[in-house]
């Protein structure tokens, strides 16, 4: 599992907080709680005034790592995968400077929730974006996928666990710019770098007004849906339709 955080040159006043843990970037407990960690520091530093939110390999990000799951006989596992997905999603929300999300490939289950908390997307043409919690016997992140497209349309790509394209998001004005796959790190660059040309001061003070006016108060949010997750996982529900994943039918 890697998290690393890096400064691109000639991008005065943006950090990049890059993910890369292959094969799919389905991160395991202590990854969120890593990728956490490196968000909030870096919207701390006083100099960075915007974040990039990146990742390495064939997709954004795959969600929780199932296997993890499925290896653990007891909950210790869920619930760390509930809570490090809360303090992940978390920090990109309330991150003290904007954060722009580049998303090429799947980004899928926690995907959703991390760039529905970001500032602003820019996706790549093969980007596509789903919650296939129901076909993984889990349930969340609706609160986030709700930020994305309307509500009839989240209702139902939730029940159905289908993809949006970044076409889609793009024309419910969600995802602020489509490029080619090979432009993607630069187009995120240059929106970063003109949100970061903004005075820092007066950037923080206002993520923190657009913070104050959401109407929902998407932590409280997901943390309720998770309630229902964990149900699930006792009645055995969750654990019965986790162990098909990966499988044929």
């Amino acid at each position: 599992m890697t998290v690393s955080t890096s400064s691109p040159s000639g991008t005065d006043g943006v950090r990049v907080v890059t993910v890369d843990h292959p094969p799919v970037n389905a991160l395991p407990v202590r990854g969120w709680y890593d990728l956490a960690d490196a968000v909030r520091a870096a919207g701390r530093d006083p100099e960075v005034r915007c974040v990039v939110l990146a990742a390495e390999g064939r997709g954004f990000n795959a969600g929780v790592d199932i296997k993890e799951l499925q290896r653990d006989p007891g909950h210790a596992s869920l619930i760390g995968a509930n809570r490090g997905c809360a303090e992940a999603f978390a920090a990109v929300y309330a991150c003290e400077v904007p954060v722009v999300a580049a998303v090429r490939g799947f980004c899928l289950g926690g995907g959703i929730g991390l760039v529905g908390n970001a500032d602003a997307i820019v996706a790549s043409e093969d980007a596509v974006f789903g919650l296939p919690e129901l076909d993984r016997g889990a349930l969340g992140a609706a609160t986030h996928l709700a930020r994305l497209v309307p509500q009839h349309l989240m209702r139902t790509l939730y029940y159905t666990s289908r993809t949006v394209t970044a076409a889609e998001l793009h024309a419910h004005g969600s995802v602020w710019q489509v490029v080619p796959s090979a432009g993607l790190q630069d187009a995120a660059l240059a929106l970063a770098a003109e949100i970061a040309a903004k005075d820092g001061h007066l950037l923080r003070l206002a993520k923190a007004a657009l913070n104050g006016i959401d109407p929902v108060d998407v932590q409280r949010s997901y943390r309720f849906e998770q309630g229902f997750t964990f149900e699930a996982n006792l009645a055995g529900t969750a654990g019965r339709v986790r162990d098909t994943f990966g499988k044929e039918a």
